[in-house]
């Protein structure tokens, strides 16, 4: 096998120089034609489980025209479904190689084209058992995959699929259900259906046979719904195994059959020698030995086929070689007539050029005259420049004048907010202490007081605590300390610092965020932003209403919302919530009272983390208040 590769890439590199010395000009690029050699390449990439050998015969022919006309993506494409089809064969080495010669084309600014490259490597040393290579591939894929979730769903397949072998059951089950949570976030049935056969592999093997069977069930169903042929005889082999676990034998040997005769339509060689071990072991255990050694002399000459197909095939790869050379080197002696024409042509330019120059000659002599008016000018416009900017040094002193203003206007504002809303609940507290020093109150009746007192108090302190950040972040600018955040953790800590607040109302408070989904932010910044918006909730939900905390994922971020059952917001209203200059206040169920500061300060520390916050609403119906933030892959 070593050779005849060996001698492919020198083929290769010969053919390549070729085509570059006797090429002199890059050959014209057909819209139409580069469209033909994508459709070809897309039809590739989804028939070569279903129809390897037509997917073959479509590939070479997309390598042919992308190598006609030097489309580097085309070829490398090309290159990447032929490897494809050869490990649907299970020709490893030939589709390593077919692999890493499309590294060669593709363009390094198609970063989900390489990961995809990179994890096919990956899955192929996998199968060719070299572990360590495989996980040094798929951390490459990894990389280029970005944040996409299709992608990074196929790289934790693939990982899934290395730690299964490896024996660490566990660690490959968790990966190929994140694998499975991303697929669905983009509903990608055909890596669905594989997971669950990943799936199904590994409960066998932990030898938990009642899980493995249900997922081998819904794999061998999916197949038909995705056309996967080679998935399909793969699914029939390992539920023949399970079986044989569970000592179903007759059922085990009928399924392998089912295995092998799909394998061998479609040519793949693991799932053939698969099928005909799997039978050996199901006869040898009913005490048939002469069917078990029928069999297993089968096994045995399935191996060796694999062996003398992979030399059969790199024979033929060489010989596919010559061909594409002899094309080529056809296409570049066209070419090298071509650039017999091109110095002729080259011929009369330069008799052209020296007329030309003749004529620049004279040219520049009335140049000059017009250098000289055109200096004139340049002056006079370098003047009015220098007037308009004046100008607009002006008008950026007013603007920022008028800024000053507004920021004197927004500093009264807020030393009004700290004049009425904390100094109102103190009085009350002083009021409170000072009857209860003289003995005027009693216990019970300061207590009762207290607890109706305690509202409007945890309002102060909320106030406080927002006046105490918005005016930190604007003295000394927001510090960010990201790490990773448990939304539903959050979520049971607000549960708990307003449990008062919810039984005074008899409001049920559902904690509905996703366990385990955690966003990148700052966690301080977070629990602002949702005490400020649960304490909004409670204020304008009635008796007996519902407030639920709700997360979701869409597209890399993290949907956080804070939905409650109570009055709504007028739509007219809806725009002035997070300002400070046309802010909304308006009093709650039970008389309570806002300063508008906290919705413009959720506001700001959201976006200081990279997300955005909206509402929806309608009055009488309650309000759903919404924040995203950015999702923790890893």
């Amino acid at each position: 096998m070593t050779r005849p590769l060996g001698l492919l890439l020198l083929l290769l590199m010969h053919s390549t120089v070729y085509a570059q010395k006797t090429s002199g000009i890059e050959p014209e690029k057909s819209p139409s034609l580069i469209k033909t050699i994508d459709s070809l390449n897309k039809l590739v990439e989804e028939t070569y489980v279903s129809a390897p050998y037509e997917a073959r015969v479509s590939a070479e022919h997309a390598l042919l025209l992308s190598e006609k006309i030097k489309y580097n993506e085309g070829t490398g494409a090309a290159f990447l479904n032929l490897g494809h089809v050869y490990w649907s064969q299970s020709y490893y080495p030939i589709s390593l190689f077919y692999f890493n010669s499309a590294l060669n084309y593709l363009p390094k600014n198609k970063p989900l084209l390489l990961a995809h490259c990179y994890s096919s490597i990956g899955r192929a040393y996998t199968d060719l058992q070299n572990y360590s290579k495989a996980i040094k591939n798929l951390d490459i894929a990894a990389r280029f995959a970005g944040h996409d979730p299709k992608m990074l769903a196929e790289v934790y397949n693939e990982r899934s699929f290395v730690y299964a072998r490896l024996k660490q059951y566990d660690k490959g089950i968790a990966l190929a259900k994140l694998a499975m949570q991303l697929s669905r976030t983009v509903n990608d049935q055909p890596a669905i259906c594989i997971l669950y056969s990943r799936l199904a592999n590994a409960y066998r093997l932990k030898g938990q046979y009642q899980q493995a069977v249900a997922y081998s069930d819904t794999a061998l169903q999916m197949s038909y719904i995705v056309n996967n042929k080679r998935l399909r005889a793969i699914s029939f082999i390992e539920r023949a195994v399970i079986y044989n676990s569970l000592n179903q034998f007759d059922k085990a040997v009928d399924l392998a059959k089912k295995g092998a005769d799909l394998s061998d339509s479609i040519g793949v060689m693991d799932g053939i020698s698969s099928a005909y071990k799997t039978m050996a072991y199901s006869f040898e255990q009913k005490h048939d030995m002469v069917q078990s050694l029928v069999y297993q002399k089968k096994y045995t000459q399935a191996l060796d086929s694999v062996s003398a197909a992979n030399k059969r095939k790199s024979t033929e790869l060489i010989q596919s070689y010559f061909e594409l050379n002899s094309r080529l080197n056809a296409i570049a002696a066209v070419e090298e007539k071509a650039g017999q024409y091109r110095e002729k042509i080259h011929l009369q330019k330069v008799i052209i050029i020296t007329l030309l120059i003749s004529l620049l000659v004279v040219i520049l002599a009335l140049s000059v005259t017009y250098y000289l008016y055109k200096q004139k000018r340049v002056l006079n416009n370098r003047m009015r420049k220098q007037h308009k900017a004046l100008l607009i040094q002006k008008e950026l002193i007013e603007d920022q004048s008028a800024n000053l203003a507004n920021i004197n206007n927004l500093k009264d504002k807020l030393l009004a907010v700290i004049g009425h809303d904390l100094r109102t609940p103190l009085a009350n507290l002083n009021s409170i202490l000072r009857l209860y020093n003289t003995r005027v109150l009693s216990d019970d009746e300061v207590q009762d007081l207290m607890k109706e007192i305690e509202p409007v108090v945890q309002g102060a302190e909320l106030t406080l605590s927002n006046l105490l950040e918005w005016a930190g972040s604007q003295i000394k600018g927001v510090n960010l300390e990201a790490s990773a955040v448990d939304i539903y953790l959050i979520g049971n800590e607000i549960g708990r610092i307003f449990s008062y607040l919810f039984q005074q109302k008899n409001i049920r408070f559902e904690n509905m965020a996703l366990p385990g989904m955690c966003v990148q932010a700052d966690e301080r910044h977070v629990k602002v932003v949702l005490s400020n918006l649960v304490s909004n909730a409670i204020k304008f939900t009635g008796n007996y209403g519902i407030i639920s905390l709700l997360s979701t994922v869409d597209e890399g971020m993290v949907v956080i919302s804070v939905n409650d059952t109570g009055n709504g917001i007028p739509a007219e209203k809806l725009g002035k919530l997070f300002s400070l200059n046309t802010k909304y206040t308006a009093t709650g169920t039970s008389g309570e009272k806002g300063t508008g500061i906290g919705l413009f300060l959720c506001k700001e520390l959201i976006e200081f983390n990279g997300g955005r916050l909206w509402v929806n609403s309608e009055l009488n119906r309650g309000s759903t208040f919404s924040f995203s933030l950015p999702l923790v892959t890893d």
